[in-house]
């Protein structure tokens, strides 16, 4: 083409085509008003009956007739005009985002952060293992070869009480032992001041450690009035009822009871300060014991659980922290303890413990047991499991399949852990205590004993999330225990009293760097997660399982999450709630998918939306959401058939893609369109899934359909379709084409990507660019794709993917007269024009000679021949 065809110069009116600018139903399909409605012109308008062109009327001295027949028509072209005006007006309704409007209030919806945070919190859960299949009750007690799996007894035992530690567990203790990072420093602070506050999580091996300072400090500092090693009070484990002051006590008396003769002994008391009406010892009751034991040669270590209660004993001058084992080495050492015990009652002449240590360590190193087990750090006692295990294995004792099924148990027996008699002491009110008093004693309390608790509970259902997101949902919790628990008292808890390390160790649980979405730009955040993949579905499992009554409050819990306006806090809650329902669906759809999906705010009914998408992805479930999703689709109320048509457009509420489409024609042209811009919105998310084929030739069918209420789906769908970028799809997985054009239109997306589908996504836009009720919303589409090729800073944005769509959307002469009045439109578009430059690669780019050869007519072309011959 000649360079003077090239845009340049002042735009002009859109180039018009009398008869062309019609819907795509065929002329012998249409009546007489059909065709006025769309601006069509009939073949006697503007004719007369014989009479010329009606100037005549008043000079054969009539009536006026046929001024009122100029006047009348003058009138039905005005009509024509604003029924134009008000169909392309409905279109833009149409094409609206229907998530925009949240109760009244105009303002768009994050569509794009609502998608990467379902992706992303899809990754914790293994929806691809059928959960009802985890049998819990089978890992809490269960045997396999000869390995107990007897999980409660890892719990730690509060009701240790006063007595010597035998030698022969120091023995074992000083042979298996791993120390912590920052061990030399903890023994030389206890050598120092003769008392040692030591903190640290639950499980964690602190106890351990305590042992292994007193037995090294003892040890070392025997003299002639130490007691031999045999007689096994060296270390002696202290009554924690008595505390401090009762142990302080007993050192200074010096009266007939044999205390004496503890000169150098080492003592360990745990405390437990998470008890209602507990409290910690005053740094004055310290330092009266650390003088008892200076006295008596004596050492001691006091072991707390981390925490709000603990952090004036941690931060005084005995307090230090113990850090966790190192994994590697605990496995190891364990590993090769069970080995060498092996060896000794059966020696292998072919393989000896160093050879079966290599074989249990590449055993553990395999993808498939690291993924089974879901920890990153292990603690001593699942050290010990995981070591049985293993061992096991390599030994013949157990199969791979029962190894695999062990591994499954040490999450599920952290979290029986963190469940078990939670609230156990705020039930048993103290003996002749009034129902006041009682009330009064707890109120204090409640709070800060279920915060832990509802720590853990909203890090598995927000993992990924920023801390202060979880720390905020953790609030919400807490309450909704709280009253739960105790409904005659409002709940108190104290403002500034939280620990977030402390959150974190008693939650396994890590915070890292990242990113958070606010209002559509990406800001610096801390996210927090679980330290294993395992842990957030062992959270769930154990607590809808196990523990009936929690189960109110979370879903009164869960339904305030719905309500946040954040994306990273309301999908993930939709993601978990989903799982929580795999584990009991009758409940579930009758206390939150139910009543969510008959919500009146569109938010609500997205979360039941993924919440059924979420169980379908188990096969267990699977027929129960199609079915369910089905039956919204056709005789629902106005919000279920929304909801419907929301999960639909996941991919895995139907049976097939048919069914699914079928389904979403069904609730488009229900009730005059009331949700045809809902159900357009999900035939647009299918078009990221493999299928996309089928999904662009169903939209075809629908915008040739002879009724208007489907061309209208057909046309809506093409231009929300150019209206869509990729991270607005809320699919589980964009694919590896996709996935690095987060912010591409979709449909250049897709014709970089997939070629085959350039043709009929050009067709569909070439319908809608000509057909009258569609043509300005279709043309604001294109000039936002045209302006997508190249980003603000000159770098190539969508290039590739215009480069292959406008020669086949610019194959005839009026098409690309059009596409020349457009480009000139933007170039002198006042606000944001066009450069001249980028304006004409733009028109090369459609006006190559690489246009695709038609050797057979397309549906385009059959069109055409429709609407001339009918």
């Amino acid at each position: 083409m000649s360079d003077d065809k090239q845009p340049a110069g002042p735009a002009e009116d859109a180039p018009d085509r009398s008869g062309q600018d019609r819907s795509p139903e065929p002329e012998d399909r249409k009546g007489p008003e059909d065709r006025k409605g769309r601006g069509e012109q009939t073949r006697d308008d503007g004719k007369g009956d014989g009479k010329g062109d009606g100037r005549s009327g008043r000079d054969d001295g009539g009536s006026g007739k046929d001024d009122e027949t100029e006047d009348e028509a003058a009138e039905r072209e005005k009509e024509r005009e604003r029924e134009r005006e008000r169909a392309a007006g409905r279109f833009k309704e149409y094409t609206r985002d229907p998530l925009g409007a949240e109760e009244n209030e105009d303002g768009p919806t994050d569509l794009a952060a609502a998608a990467r945070t379902r992706r992303a919190t899809r990754l914790l859960f293994d929806v691809g293992r059928d959960l009802t299949s985890f049998d819990r009750s089978y890992f809490g007690n269960a045997h396999i070869g000869d390995i107990n799996l007897r999980l409660d007894a890892r719990r730690s035992g509060a009701g240790m009480r006063s007595g010597p530690v035998p030698e022969e567990e120091l023995r074992r203790l000083r042979r298996v032992h791993v120390e912590p990072a920052g061990y030399i420093r903890l023994r030389n602070a206890l050598r120092a001041r003769r008392l040692l506050v030591l903190g640290a999580a639950p499980g964690t091996g602190r106890t351990s450690t305590a042992l292994s300072l007193l037995d090294e400090v003892t040890t070392a500092s025997a003299n002639g009035d130490a007691p031999e090693p045999g007689t096994g009070s060296r270390v002696r484990r202290v009554d924690p009822d008595g505390g401090v002051r009762q142990l302080a006590r007993s050192l200074g008396d010096s009266h007939g009871d044999g205390e004496e003769a503890r000169r150098g002994t080492g003592y360990l008391l745990e405390l437990s300060l998470t008890r209602p009406g507990a409290l910690p010892p005053a740094e004055m009751d310290l330092d009266e014991l650390a003088a008892a034991l200076d006295r008596r040669e004596a050492f001691a270590v006091i072991v707390v659980t981390v925490g709000s209660a603990a952090n004036a004993l941690l931060a005084g001058r005995y307090g230090m922290l113990c850090p966790p084992a190192p994994t590697r080495e605990l496995l190891r050492t364990r590993l090769l303890e069970r080995l060498e015990r092996h060896a000794a009652t059966a020696p292998d002449e072919d393989a000896g413990p160093a050879g079966l240590l290599a074989r249990a360590e590449e055993l553990w190193a395999r993808e498939e047991v690291e993924n089974v087990v879901g920890l990153k750090d292990l603690r001593p006692a699942e050290a010990e499991l995981l070591a049985s295990l293993l061992a096991g294995h390599v030994l013949g004792d157990i199969s791979y399949e029962e190894m695999l099924a062990g591994c499954r148990s040490l999450a599920a027996g952290q979290a029986q852990e963190w469940f078990a008699g939670v609230d156990r002491a705020l039930t048993a009110r103290p003996a002749g205590a009034g129902a006041g008093a009682g009330a009064d004693t707890q109120r204090p309390d409640t709070a800060n004993l279920f915060h832990p608790v509802a720590f853990r509970i909203a890090l598995a259902v927000l993992g990924g999330a920023s801390h202060s997101a979880v720390a905020a949902a953790a609030h919400l919790l807490t309450w909704e225990l709280s009253v739960q628990c105790d409904p005659d008292n409002t709940p108190a808890r104290p403002l500034f009293c939280d620990d977030p390390e402390a959150d974190l160790a008693l939650s396994r649980a890590e915070v890292t760097d990242g990113q958070v979405e606010v209002a559509g730009a990406e800001v610096p955040a801390r996210l927090i997660w679980y330290r294993g993949t395992a842990l957030p579905s062992a959270v769930l499992t154990e607590l809808w399982d196990r523990h009936f009554p929690v189960r109110a409050p979370v879903v009164r819990w869960l339904r305030l999450l719905a309500d946040d306006p954040r994306s990273q806090v309301w999908m993930r809650a939709a993601v978990a709630a989903g799982e929580l329902c795999v584990r009991d669906f009758d409940y579930g759809y009758a206390e939150l998918v139910r009543p969510l999906a008959e919500a009146a705010t569109p938010r609500r009914r997205i979360f039941a939306a993924t919440t059924l998408d979420q169980a379908a992805g188990h096969d267990t479930h699977r027929k129960t959401v199609h079915r369910l999703v089905g039956d919204w689709s056709r005789t629902g109320a106005p919000a279920l058939r929304w909801t419907a048509a929301m999960a639909l457009g996941y991919g895995n509420a139907a049976a097939t893609m048919d069914d699914t489409l079928d389904a979403l024609a069904r609730i488009g042209v229900r009730d005059d369109g009331e949700q045809l811009a809902a159900a357009s919105f999900n035939v647009v998310r299918l078009l990221a899934l493999p299928d996309a084929d089928q999904v662009l030739a169903r939209m075809a069918e629908w915008t040739h359909h002879k009724r208007e209420p489907y061309q209208d789906l057909g046309l809506v769908t093409t231009v929300r379709l150019a209206l869509t970028t990729v991270d607005e799809l809320l699919t589980e997985d964009l694919g590896a084409p996709l996935a690095g054009r987060g912010d591409w239109p979709l449909p250049l997306a897709l014709a970089a990507t997939r070629p085959e589908l350039v043709v009929p996504m050009a067709d569909l836009m070439w319908t809608a660019l000509n057909t009258a009720r569609a043509r300005d919303v279709a043309m604001d589409a294109l000039e936002r794709l045209l302006r997508s090729a190249v980003r603000k800073d000159g770098a190539e944005w969508t290039r590739p993917g215009l480069a292959a769509l406008l020669p086949a959307l610019a194959t005839e002469e009026y098409d690309r007269r059009r596409l020349d009045w457009l480009l000139r439109h933007m170039m002198n578009d006042p606000e944001n024009p066009l450069p001249d430059a980028r304006a004409r690669d733009l028109w090369w780019l459609a006006v190559s000679p690489q246009r695709p050869d038609r050797r057979e007519r397309t549906r385009r072309e059959r069109t055409r021949e429709e609407d001339t011959h009918g």
